[in-house]
Protein backbone atom coordinates (compact mmCIF):
# COMPACT_ATOMS: atom_id res chain seq x y z
CA UNK A 1 0.00 0.00 0.00
CA UNK A 2 1.46 3.35 -0.97
CA UNK A 3 1.58 6.50 1.17
CA UNK A 4 -1.56 8.00 -0.43
CA UNK A 5 -3.54 4.81 0.27
CA UNK A 6 -2.49 4.81 3.92
CA UNK A 7 -3.47 8.44 4.35
CA UNK A 8 -6.83 7.79 2.67
CA UNK A 9 -7.49 4.75 4.87
CA UNK A 10 -6.54 6.65 8.02
CA UNK A 11 -8.70 9.62 7.06
CA UNK A 12 -11.71 7.42 6.36
CA UNK A 13 -11.29 5.67 9.74
CA UNK A 14 -11.15 9.03 11.52
CA UNK A 15 -14.27 10.23 9.71
CA UNK A 16 -16.17 7.02 10.48
CA UNK A 17 -15.17 7.10 14.14
CA UNK A 18 -16.64 10.60 14.48
CA UNK A 19 -20.15 9.53 13.39
CA UNK A 20 -21.45 8.45 16.82
CA UNK A 21 -24.95 7.47 17.82
CA UNK A 22 -27.75 9.74 16.70
CA UNK A 23 -30.55 7.95 18.53
CA UNK A 24 -32.50 9.17 21.53
CA UNK A 25 -30.54 9.84 24.70
CA UNK A 26 -30.68 7.23 27.43
CA UNK A 27 -29.19 7.36 30.93
CA UNK A 28 -26.17 5.08 31.50
CA UNK A 29 -26.88 1.55 32.70
CA UNK A 30 -27.56 1.49 36.41
CA UNK A 31 -28.41 5.22 36.42
CA UNK A 32 -31.75 7.00 36.13
CA UNK A 33 -32.92 10.42 35.02
CA UNK A 34 -32.92 13.18 37.65
CA UNK A 35 -35.88 13.13 40.04
CA UNK A 36 -38.91 15.25 39.38
CA UNK A 37 -38.67 18.84 40.58
CA UNK A 38 -40.46 19.70 43.80
CA UNK A 39 -44.16 20.07 43.03
CA UNK A 40 -43.99 18.28 39.66
CA UNK A 41 -45.85 15.02 39.17
CA UNK A 42 -43.53 13.50 36.55
CA UNK A 43 -39.82 13.45 35.78
CA UNK A 44 -38.81 15.36 32.66
CA UNK A 45 -37.92 13.31 29.58
CA UNK A 46 -34.42 13.47 28.11
CA UNK A 47 -35.61 15.67 25.22
CA UNK A 48 -37.12 18.17 27.68
CA UNK A 49 -33.84 18.30 29.60
CA UNK A 50 -31.87 19.00 26.40
CA UNK A 51 -34.15 21.83 25.20
CA UNK A 52 -32.86 25.19 26.49
CA UNK A 53 -35.34 27.38 28.31
CA UNK A 54 -36.37 30.80 27.04
CA UNK A 55 -34.23 32.36 29.76
CA UNK A 56 -31.16 30.41 28.59
CA UNK A 57 -31.82 31.26 24.93
CA UNK A 58 -33.84 34.50 24.75
CA UNK A 59 -35.60 35.59 21.61
CA UNK A 60 -34.00 38.28 19.52
CA UNK A 61 -35.65 41.65 19.33
CA UNK A 62 -35.27 43.23 15.89
CA UNK A 63 -37.33 46.27 16.71
CA UNK A 64 -35.60 49.32 15.33
CA UNK A 65 -35.41 52.56 17.24
CA UNK A 66 -37.61 54.84 15.15
CA UNK A 67 -37.15 58.08 17.05
CA UNK A 68 -34.86 59.40 19.70
CA UNK A 69 -36.32 59.34 23.19
CA UNK A 70 -34.98 61.02 26.29
CA UNK A 71 -33.93 58.56 28.96
CA UNK A 72 -35.88 58.74 32.19
CA UNK A 73 -33.96 59.56 35.35
CA UNK A 74 -32.89 56.45 37.25
CA UNK A 75 -33.04 57.06 41.00
CA UNK A 76 -30.91 53.95 41.63
CA UNK A 77 -28.03 55.06 39.38
CA UNK A 78 -25.89 56.47 42.19
CA UNK A 79 -22.19 57.25 42.21
CA UNK A 80 -19.95 54.90 44.21
CA UNK A 81 -19.56 55.79 47.90
CA UNK A 82 -16.45 57.66 49.01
Amino acid sequence: MNKFGRITALASLVILSACGNRGSLEPPKGQSLPPAAYGEAERPASEELMTPSTQAQPERSDELLRRSEKRQDDKFDLPPPG
